[in-house]
């Protein structure tokens, strides 16, 4: 993400322009020595959950293998399903991450030097054919361990959201509508989903700050000026 993508969106479209403008240069790093094992996994965690829970349930998955900065896929068979079950997994994304591990050890989920030779829809076919894996958790390997310059997850409520913001709409824009509309911001459309989501948690501290109460002399002026 450079100051190239930066510059051709802002030109091509006023309202990425503005919110580059305020929110600066895009900071999005990705994680590029995590394999997609640990990717796929981490993901589903995610699912359906807050950062701050998902985290907590990887911290107790990661003890679950000690000596081990994070599990090999051949490393699920030495553990139970109750053991994975009490760091708080559900039983669906269990069975979700043994699927993952099978195909990562099957050859269907590639290793970390394949995964860089694929297209991002090559990509996307391969990893979805894993239990649990949709779309969204393959686009946001693409985007945060990969680095693809070119994905727009118009799945995604956050990136909905912050174009609804900051294209001033009343309603979420539908998924095709998204799409159709990101065509312009090719072949940038990752950093075009970075400012969105940068609108949407912008609007969202916005909405909670407490507004500031009026004091009785504000009140009395603010009734006084009707009166006039």
């Amino acid at each position: 993400m450079n100051a190239a993508a930066q510059k051709q969106l802002a030109e091509r479209d006023p309202v990425l322009r503005r919110l580059i403008r305020e929110h600066g240069k895009c900071a999005l790093t990705p994680q590029k020595r995590r394999p997609p094992f640990e990717s796929l996994v981490r993901a589903v965690a995610h699912q359906q959950l807050n950062g701050t829970a998902a985290n907590t349930i990887l911290t107790r998955f990661k003890k679950l293998f000690p000596g081990r900065k994070f599990p090999r896929p051949e490393d699920l068979a030495h553990v139970t399903d109750r053991q994975i079950r009490a760091c708080g997994f559900s039983f669906a994304k269990i069975m979700s991450i043994r699927d993952i591990a099978e195909k990562t050890l099957s050859g269907v989920v590639p290793g970390s030097r394949q995964i860089v030779k694929l297209s991002d829809d090559e990509i996307i076919a391969r990893l979805t054919q894993v239990r649990g894996v949709g779309r969204w958790t393959v686009e946001m390997l693409l985007i945060f361990q990969l680095g693809r310059p070119d994905v727009l997850p118009a799945d995604d409520f956050g990136v909905r959201t912050g174009f609804r913001v900051a294209y001033r709409k009343r309603d979420l824009p539908k998924p095709k509508v998204l799409l159709a509309i990101g065509q312009r911001w090719k072949p940038h459309r990752t950093t075009a989903a970075w400012y969105l989501w940068c609108a949407a948690d912008a609007a969202k501290k916005v909405a909670a700050t407490p507004r500031r109460q009026k004091t009785a002399a504000e009140r009395r002026n603010q009734a006084a000026a009707k009166k006039k």
